[in-house]
């Protein structure tokens, strides 16, 4: 609402003249403004319209015409038209909210909050457009990401409480004890992952910069990330590769990195058969560093790859139940590429495995050299015997 703040500055001064020239001080004609208001209404952030008794536009600030909310002398939306002719009937202020046909690519609508006020006493009338758009998204971003983890955390608290209940009932029984019990671990430790997943999310997804950014060493990164997963590909028998270029240093947050690396190696380990391989790999294109992370898994359906980096969603959720995901993984993953000013993209192909490349800025631009030669050569293996070790 920055902008409707700054348009009651416009009012004020308005008003200050239309009282000056009440008192016969000076005579100005009803289709200027006063001077100093236009240079006002040139920088406003928000969009500003000033009409005339005719409905013609006097004065329009740059985000009005880029919103498309004004053409050459006249007001497109006709809400806002209908607005202001009611304002200088009544001269009363008014308040409203209306949506026009988007301005950007791929926008279906902008939303604005607007206010009309009347100004002085020549008829003229002040329109100020608020875009809402960004905000009502990021509230109905909020608002399911509210009820998502509603509906995750009722499925491993119900399901402690129920096993708590069958527990007590089965305390005769020593063997069923025991047997619940292993499932009360189970399902404890997802919900310790999901709490866990959750705080790293909300750390990173407010868009907020890396408060300490540094050089990155990304061959300690990548071993970091996989020394983190060795138990769980050593339980499927996984070996986990490491190649590409090396000594590149990115720039940014060494912790954050590391656990954008883990979600995708424990995410390649998780849909990946047994006795076969993740390789990790690391190059530079076109001045940034790439760092890729293939397996020889399932695949994603096509139509699924365009929402996998979405929180909670799950291409096979009867899977990810099975091996204990959280459905935040990739959304953890592709925040902290945003934060770093990277992304993160997928190939896959169903029965051919998975390539997801983080793509980061290096820390010096003279080590972005052609790493061809090097890309695909094999640096170091960890074997799951070397992983028990």
């Amino acid at each position: 609402m920055g902008g409707f703040v700054a348009g009651s500055v416009v009012m004020l001064a308005i008003r200050r003249q239309a009282n000056t020239e009440t008192s016969g001080t000076s005579v100005r004609p009803a289709d200027t403004l006063p001077p100093g208001v236009a240079s006002v209404l040139a920088v406003l952030p928000s969009s500003a319209v000033v009409l005339d008794r005719e409905d013609r536009v006097l004065r329009a600030s740059s985000a009005a015409r880029a919103f498309g909310l004004v053409h050459g002398d006249s007001l497109m939306a006709a809400e806002l038209l209908a607005l202001a002719r009611k304002v200088r009937r009544d001269g009363e202020i008014r308040e409203s909210e209306i949506e026009t046909a988007g301005h950007k690519f791929g926008q279906e609508s902008t939303t604005f909050a607007v206010r009309v006020a009347p100004l002085g006493a020549h008829g003229l009338v002040l329109v100020l457009a608020e875009d809402q758009t960004e905000r009502q998204r990021v509230e109905a971003v909020r608002r399911d990401f509210v009820a998502n983890v509603s509906h995750e955390l009722k499925t491993p608290v119900g399901a402690l409480s129920l096993l708590a209940e069958t527990v007590q009932g089965a305390a005769d029984e020593p063997e069923a004890v025991k047997r619940f019990a292993g499932r009360m671990q189970h399902e404890a430790a997802r919900l310790t992952y999901l709490v866990q997943d959750l705080i790293t999310l909300s750390r990173i997804q407010g868009g907020e910069p890396i408060p300490t950014p540094g050089p990155v060493p990304i061959d300690e990164a990548v071993h970091d990330a996989v020394d983190r997963c060795n138990t769980k590909a050593s339980a499927k028998d996984i070996t986990l590769v490491t190649g590409g270029a090396e000594d590149l240093v990115a720039w940014g947050d060494d912790e954050l990195l590391v656990t954008a690396l883990r979600n995708l190696i424990d995410n390649a380990i998780a849909y990946s058969p047994e006795h076969t391989r993740v390789v990790v790999s690391a190059r530079t294109v076109r001045g940034a560093i790439e760092v890729s992370v293939s397996d020889q898994g399932i695949g994603i359906p096509e139509y699924a790859q365009e929402r996998i980096f979405e929180r909670f969603f799950r291409a096979d959720p009867a899977r990810s139940r099975a091996t204990g995901g959280t459905g935040l993984g990739l959304a953890i993953v592709k925040h902290v590429a945003v934060a770093h000013g990277g992304e993160v993209s997928v190939w896959s192909k169903e029965g051919s495995g998975s390539t997801f490349t983080l793509r980061l800025p290096a820390f010096e631009d003279g080590q972005a050299a052609d790493s061809a030669s090097t890309a695909t050569t094999p640096r170091r293996t960890i074997t799951p015997l070397e992983a028990a070790k």
